[in-house]
């Protein structure tokens, strides 16, 4: 089951990387939005959701860490599953809201991207805005803290009680606090990245956009969509598993990568064989044919009286001396 979120919130990394952030990043080359209304409401519909989804599936995972670690107890793939339609559904309903006329997608002070209407005034886009960030932000950080906290007054206890444990029982628990230790690193660092962006945010649903410049408000903007760059570099440093499988896809990688190379037939390279004759005086050794070969580095030296040699003479010859060199 920890698997599983991983995975969703891998994923809802990823589509931010890809969704979330192409449009941003287009626009920051030009240095002005240049999409049209449309890729506005998309970039603001696809960067919340996307970030909804993330938030809420380190929610859950802080909860299946919790009742394995403190209650001892394990949750099912069926529940997992259940829990991951559970968060997109949650996600979509806030994020479809504004398509439907509470609030809207526009852009942002820098304009360089699109997101909730903030500054509105009117009293339907407020009270979005104010339950969003409790539906979306106050709550899942306050279900983290909880779970988290008791997950480290258990693991205190466990320590006391080590010396009364089996081997078996402490190697499992070693393991628990080590994914616990991940999972509360990865969740630290995505509130931290995002925090930023919803304080500016705040300060302009409540009045304070004049202290919010389009400079103050896109370092944020960029801190929070870079949130997804962090996690490979968790998972690496943590996860003993993820290290395993990566080297495995970068081995086989390089493997079939070898092995295309040596079955690709180099024609572009290839060169016709030129006999070269040498010079010789009368009275001196019969001349020389030397055949060479620059793609397979073949060298062929015979003895000959004529200039030229056909297929039999080469068959005849008493004296042929062949010199192979193989390529380091």
């Amino acid at each position: 089951p920890t698997n599983l979120f991983l995975v969703n919130f891998s994923l809802s990394a990823l589509l931010v990387s890809v969704f979330g952030v192409s449009l941003t990043f287009m626009s920051c080359l030009r240095s002005r939005w240049v999409w049209d209304a449309a890729g506005c409401v998309w970039d603001g519909f696809s960067s919340s959701l996307f970030g909804i989804v993330s938030i809420m599936t380190l929610t859950v995972l802080a909860y299946e860490r919790y009742i394995r670690v403190v209650h001892a107890k394990v949750i099912d793939f069926s529940w997992s599953w259940r829990a991951i339609t559970y968060i997109w559904l949650y996600s979509l309903a806030w994020t479809g809201a504004p398509l439907l006329g509470w609030n809207r997608y526009t852009l942002e002070i820098h304009g360089l991207g699109c997101s909730v209407d903030w500054k509105s005034k009117d009293p339907n886009d407020t009270s979005f805005v104010l339950l969003f960030f409790l539906g979306c932000l106050v709550a899942p950080v306050g279900i983290m803290a909880y779970c988290y906290g008791h997950i480290l007054y258990a693991v205190r206890m466990l320590r006391s009680v080590e010396d009364f444990q089996t081997v078996q029982v402490i190697k499992l628990l070693k393991y628990e606090k080590k994914v616990a230790k991940m999972c509360f690193l990865m969740i630290s660092t995505f509130l931290i990245c995002w925090m930023p962006y919803a304080v500016v945010s705040l300060l302009i649903t409540y009045g304070y956009s004049n202290l919010v410049t389009p400079t103050v408000a896109i370092i944020p903007s960029f801190f929070a969509k870079s949130s997804t760059a962090y996690n490979p570099v968790i998972y690496i440093f943590m996860s003993r598993k993820f290290r395993q499988c990566l080297l495995q896809l970068l081995c086989f990688r390089l493997m079939r990568f070898q092995r295309t190379m040596k079955e690709t037939p180099a024609t572009g390279n290839d060169k016709p064989i030129r006999p070269i004759v040498m010079s010789q005086k009368a009275g001196d050794r019969p001349k020389k044919k030397v055949t060479f070969s620059s793609s397979s580095i073949i060298f062929i030296i015979t003895s000959d009286d004529t200039q030229q040699m056909d297929d039999t003479s080469k068959h005849n010859e008493t004296k042929v001396n062949v010199i192979q060199v193989k390529p380091l």
